[in-house]
């Protein structure tokens, strides 16, 4: 898995993309197998999730002057990726305005504490990128989809442009 360093100019605006991927063949024949391999399940533009600056700082490390612990940052894009993502990430990379990508599970996701605040104190996760914020479509499309096919077999992977 290749880290990705986060170029980004502070005068322009910063806009995430991505999409919801699963391994439903994980869970049935176990992941090694060679039919359990990932497949692009939903687009993040569907789900309307919105690029608060907050929200990408706690969750990806982008733009993070809160001085969030990011929960995911610079993972770079998954070797192991379904077609349809390679597809549409491939759009906008070749634009060469891709500045960051990375990819986090379900599980990871279950297991963070969303009381955990930024460095002032006063932004928790759950406040700026919890289930009762523009993300929480997108963590109820990605539990559902961790309940059919397991938390460790659904991730969301996402770059910044």
């Amino acid at each position: 898995m290749s880290r990705e360093p986060c170029r980004q100019d502070a005068n322009m605006s910063t806009e995430v993309s991505g999409m919801i991927e699963c391994r439903p063949g994980a869970r049935l024949w176990g992941p090694d197998d060679e039919d359990s391999v990932w497949h692009a399940a939903i687009d993040l533009f569907l789900l309307n999730n919105g690029n608060a600056y907050d929200a990408l700082a706690c969750l990806f490390g982008i733009r993070n002057s809160f001085g969030f612990r990011p929960v995911a940052e610079g993972r770079g894009f998954p070797s192991d990726a379904s077609e349809g993502l390679r597809t549409e990430y491939g759009a906008y990379a070749s634009s060469g305005d891709v500045h960051g990508t990375t990819h986090i599970t379900w599980a990871e996701l279950a297991s963070v504490n969303w009381q955990e605040t930024d460095s002032s104190g006063t932004r928790s996760r759950e406040s700026v990128a919890g289930y009762e914020t523009h993300w929480g479509p997108v963590w109820s499309v990605i539990r559902t989809l961790s309940e059919l096919h397991g938390a460790d077999h659904v991730r969301l992977v996402a770059w910044f442009h």
